[in-house]
């Protein structure tokens, strides 16, 4: 037992000294962290305190600058407001002695005024006195004068003024007399002279009536290749040009009659292209004949544009050019309207340089006054009034506009222009040679036909061709069927027979074609 516990207490001994020693050892380690800890937090202090004064240091420097830097700043803002309030101050000084000298002006000049009116009161008031003195004096003048006349003023007056009225009235009567009997003696004579001298200066030309074209040809084949299968291309042709084609034993040649001489002009030169390409077929007729179309419309523009260059015109409208280009292929009672309208121009400017008038407008009005017979649609307007309207619309002067309204009387002359275009248009147009009553009424005629076609529904195109004996009418295929056609064949040649005289007989032939065309891509 004894030998057990004392093991066991030696063992407890030995776990307690070695506690012992244990916490004994721990403090001592503990003491010397604390002192450790103790010096690095001193030295950390320190360290910090040094920085701290390094930093408080900077930062005072930099307040310095700062302070320093918004000081200079400051002083300049007030030097510049200082600067600003002693210009201000001058401003005013200077104003203030402007206007003090301006009242002092103000001062002087209202003196001077109110001394001026003063003055002009006592002038008014002095003439005022001397007007009514002069008043006594002069009635008692005019009673003096009526007492030794015997008459009273007003009477007097009156006397004196029929006196004066009778002479007056028989020394213009003498004076108007003289004059008339003098223009009567040198008018005529003087008219006369512009009038020959004007027509002696123009030269002029005869009107030919021509209403066919000669086709001429290199050699007769061409003539099979023109006319084609069973006729198909000389029909083509005509249906397309409204022109008849005249094949006959003419060698060498064809005829193109027509009473349009624009249409004549499209089929000669489509007809020339034709056998030059030598492609002669329905197709290319149509292609061709457009083409053609267009071409002369661009050369109707150039026509216009030759003949105001020609003429010296400047600033006319281009619709205006145009309307002069398309003189050329119009005529007035055989007369070609392009050449009478240069022609009424030229004499225009001739008599307008001897009577004085400016003859640069005289001749535009002179060109211009015809061109309301350009238009194809057909009107009631007369051609003088539908040309004024055209003049107008397109800017013309008034004096230009009111002589081509007033050539035929249609409305008031306004302007010496009105009369000399008048006489220049009569000279031009009744002079020998000049024109031919013949043609126009036939041209007419014809154009009256195409009219009454044209007055049906469903009709596209109508071309009046022999010499007027036939009218060929081409309908819309939507619009008329064929027993329409049959119809509107009987109604056009009822409505021509009964609204027109016409020698022989009219035939009536309706067209209707159905064209069905797709394209292959």
């Amino acid at each position: 037992m004894e030998e057990i516990l004392l093991p066991l207490i030696v063992g407890v001994v030995a776990l307690v000294v070695g506690f012992l020693i244990a916490k004994l050892l721990e403090r001592n380690n503990a003491s010397q962290v604390v002192s450790n800890a103790k010096k690095n937090a001193q030295s950390i202090v320190k360290e910090a305190k040094i920085e701290a004064e390094a930093t408080k240091k900077d930062k005072i420097l930099q307040a310095k600058e700062k302070f320093i830097e918004l000081k200079s700043e400051h002083e300049k803002v007030i030097l510049n407001r200082d600067k600003k309030i002693s210009e201000a101050e001058k401003r005013t000084r200077d104003k203030e002695s402007q206007v003090s000298s301006e009242l002092s002006r103000n001062k002087k000049l209202n003196q001077s005024l109110e001394d001026k009116v003063k003055d002009y009161d006592k002038r008014v008031a002095y003439l005022e006195k001397k007007q009514s003195e002069i008043d006594k004096i002069h009635k008692s003048k005019v009673q003096q004068l009526e007492v030794i006349s015997g008459l009273s003023a007003d009477v007097a007056k009156e006397q004196l003024v029929e006196s004066l009225k009778a002479q007056a009235k028989t020394d213009a009567m003498a004076h108007i007399q003289t004059a008339m009997e003098e223009a009567k003696m040198t008018a005529e004579q003087e008219a006369r002279k512009i009038v020959i001298n004007t027509i002696q200066r123009i030269g002029t030309e005869e009107a030919v009536e021509n209403c066919v074209s000669v086709f001429n040809l290199e050699s007769d084949d061409v003539k099979g290749r023109i006319i084609g299968r069973e006729g198909r291309n000389i029909r083509a042709i005509e249906a397309a040009t409204g022109v008849e084609i005249i094949v006959d034993d003419t060698p060498d040649a064809i005829i193109l009659s027509c009473f349009d001489s624009v249409r004549r002009e499209i089929a000669r030169l489509s007809l020339h292209k034709l056998v030059t390409d030598g492609r002669i077929h329905p197709a290319r007729i149509e292609e061709v004949v457009r083409k053609t179309t267009r071409q002369i419309e661009q050369e109707i523009v150039e026509v216009g544009k030759r003949t105001v260059i020609d003429l010296g015109i400047h600033g006319l409208h281009p619709e205006l050019i145009k309307a002069v280009g398309r003189m050329k292929y119009r005529s007035s009672y055989g007369q070609n309207l392009l050449q009478h309208s240069r022609e009424v121009a030229k004499l225009c400017s001739v008599m307008a340089a001897e009577l004085g008038v400016n003859p640069k407008l005289a001749r535009r009005a002179g060109l211009l006054h015809d061109i309301g017979k350009v238009p194809e649609t057909e009107t009631e307007t007369p051609h003088a009034i539908l040309g004024m309207q055209w003049a107008e619309k397109h800017g013309e002067k008034p004096d230009v506009c009111n002589a081509i309204g007033a050539h035929h009387d249609e409305i008031e002359m306004t302007s010496l222009l009105s009369p000399i275009v008048q006489v220049c248009d009569a000279i031009s147009g009744a002079r020998p040679g000049a024109r031919r009553q013949v043609l126009d009424s036939y041209i007419q005629r014809l154009k009256d036909l195409e009219d009454i076609a044209f007055g049906f529904s469903g009709v596209k195109k109508a071309y009046a061709i022999q010499a007027g004996r036939e009218l060929r009418v081409i309908v819309e295929s939507e619009k008329v069927n064929d027993e329409k056609a049959a119809a509107l064949s009987f109604e056009i040649s009822q409505k021509i027979q009964t609204d027109m005289t016409y020698p022989g007989q009219v035939k009536v032939t309706v067209i209707r074609e159905t064209r069905a065309v797709n394209i292959a891509k």
